[in-house]
């Protein structure tokens, strides 16, 4: 039986149950400025690990990188062709990939070092992409995949020689295999509601910073439609976050559209860091937070 994800609707009443108060005196003008593995960005608004974007433009990949290029955000991309993601990488664009945790691991590796090779500062993995809805391990366009333990996941950090990040986890227990494992980052997400009743990713942030605390950045993704979805991100303890879905639609309009969409979602974010007297990222403060019966 086919079922329609309801993963994105819960995930956006709870967005939508948090309440933010008002700090005015003795604020000033905030920036949005964010640091990240050494590099800085203009900021903390991140595109999101999408692939397979030619069925939204033509070109849809490259027209998301070089919006990334132009906003000053962290790119990042999902399953592709080698040569696809040197196209995206030669845009400008600051690129970090996502690798599916394929079956055989060598494929996994030979992803890293070409990932690596072509520029990106950072990689990982969907650790959420693993199994099927009939309780098997998935296979995406004929490429069967595999749930991978915290060793494996520990021989891809190694391999890596860069920061390599953990993609969907929605769990402290996963949290905390991952710095086991030794991950540079963990991006909470459910993937687009891959699997019923999930939690929000914004729900479960603080429980996993309850586990990660300072020692690596931890990033949201899923839902995000505004500089106010993810300044409560930030306020309760995100480093950055991912926009997907919400700038589809404008890749049909080419780079600038979605670029342009980047830095209203950045200049929204201001406003609100504004008038809660908040004006650097590492100064949030999840206080400023309240949350409606939800």
């Amino acid at each position: 039986m086919q079922f329609t994800s309801n993963s994105d609707k819960i995930t956006r009443d709870y967005f939508d149950s948090l309440l933010i108060e008002s700090r005015y005196l003795d604020s000033v003008l905030p920036t949005t400025e964010m640091t990240l593995f050494g590099e800085t960005f203009r900021t903390p608004i991140m595109t999101a690990a999408l692939s397979h974007l030619h069925n939204s433009a033509q070109n849809g990949m490259t027209i998301y990188a070089l919006a990334a290029a132009q906003s000053g955000a962290v790119h990042w991309v999902g399953m592709g062709s080698d040569e696809e993601l040197e196209e995206i990488v030669a845009t400008g664009a600051r690129t970090i990939k996502i690798i599916k945790p394929h079956a055989d691991n060598r494929e996994v590796l030979r992803k890293i070092e070409h990932a690596v090779k072509t520029g990106c500062f950072a990689v990982g993995m969907d650790i959420d992409h693993a199994f099927n809805s009939e309780g098997g391990y998935d296979n995406v366009f004929g490429l069967p995949m595999k749930a991978k333990s915290t060793e494996e996941l520990a021989e891809f950090v190694e391999a890596a020689g860069v920061p390599f990040i953990a993609k969907g986890v929605l769990s402290p227990r996963d949290a905390e295999k991952c710095l086991k494992a030794g991950c540079a980052g963990i991006v909470v997400s459910h993937h687009h509601g891959m699997i019923q009743y999930a939690v929000p990713p914004l729900m479960a942030l603080q429980d996993i910073i309850s586990v990660t605390g300072n020692s690596i950045p931890v990033f949201v993704d899923c839902g995000i439609e505004s500089g106010m979805d993810a300044y409560k991100c930030l306020a309760l303890g995100a480093k950055a976050v991912s926009v997907g879905r919400h700038l589809m639609p404008l890749l049909k309009n080419g780079a600038d559209a979605v670029a342009q969409r980047i830095n209203e979602m950045t200049a929204e974010l201001a406003g609100v860091m504004a008038r809660t007297g908040v004006s650097e990222l590492d100064k949030m403060d999840a206080t400023i937070i309240h949350r409606r019966a939800f």
